[in-house]
């Protein structure tokens, strides 16, 4: 079995062989972890490209263009906004394909545009096992994975990017905002809004790991099982049910499953998911 040292020299050899990469950068822990080495490999050969859209909230916008400016990496903001891709707003079980058919058609032009051969996204090892329909659009428009092709997991990710001094090694783990809604219920401008706002609140108030799940007149909240205590105290309930409600939710429910990843893929079936990500 390889280490993780083992697996970075891979990662480093794989994009060498490559000769220049576009990073489909969000900010997060992997994308970060990711262009890093793929700028620190390959220097300006290395490009950024974030999108910018009402699925993203603007923090993370933030947190990515700092990293880049600090970093001297070459880093592109495109507007990619999922709720002009048809069918995409009615959240049918594929609509994370659509969303990375229309992204990675965007990323690719850039990368044309700009002499880049190869344009690369963050999945790990450890995203092969979840139900993921744009694993499909990534194989179709023949984007390079370099993290799964070094066999990296998200634990290991982390580990690396704190010995490289990454601020992201140990930041939450972050999905766009349309995850917050169970499949076929629509999507709208206004839905992401309240649901955008409301973790923000939760994070101001110093929950770390926050998904608010949107379902009509209740959020759905989960938070991770040590901040529960935190959570159930009067104060922070009664600030959280006054301000949610504010927000345009008049029930607050607390999940006692706590946070993880895809909970909205709990109600899909095997056959379902097989078919979306065929």
């Amino acid at each position: 079995m390889q280490t993780s040292r083992e697996k970075l020299q891979k990662l480093k050899d794989y994009l060498t062989s490559l000769e220049s990469v576009s990073v489909a950068f969000s900010g997060g822990v992997d994308s970060t972890f990711l262009l890093k080495v793929a700028h620190d490999t390959l220097g300006d050969h290395a490009i950024a490209v974030t999108a910018r859209s009402s699925t993203y909230p603007e923090r993370e916008l933030r947190e990515a263009t700092e990293f880049a400016k600090e970093n001297g990496i070459r880093h592109i903001i495109t507007v990619s906004e999922e709720m002009e891709i048809d069918g995409f707003a009615d959240n049918p079980v594929n609509r994370c394909y659509l969303c990375k058919t229309e992204l990675f058609t965007k990323i690719l032009a850039i990368a044309k545009e700009n002499g880049i051969g190869y344009v690369a996204e963050g999945s790990n090892i450890d995203d092969n096992s979840d139900f993921r329909p744009g694993h499909k659009a990534v194989a179709e428009l023949n984007i390079v994975s370099p993290l799964r092709y070094a066999g990296l997991t998200k634990a290991e990710i982390r580990v690396l990017s704190k010995e490289m001094g990454l601020p992201t090694w140990d930041k939450p783990s972050f999905a766009c905002l349309s995850s917050r809604f169970p499949y076929g219920v629509k999507i709208t401008p206004e839905k992401l809004s309240m649901v955008d706002r409301a973790e923000q609140f939760l994070m101001d108030l110093g929950f770390r790991q926050v998904r608010v799940r949107h379902h009509g007149e209740v959020a759905r909240i989960e938070i991770g099982e040590d901040s529960f205590y935190e959570f159930l105290s009067y104060d922070n309930r009664s600030k959280i049910a006054s301000e949610l409600k504010k927000i345009g939710f008049p029930y607050v429910a607390l999940d006692l499953k706590g946070y993880r990843t895809g909970s909205m893929n709990e109600t899909l079936d095997k056959k379902t998911m097989g078919e979306a990500n065929a």
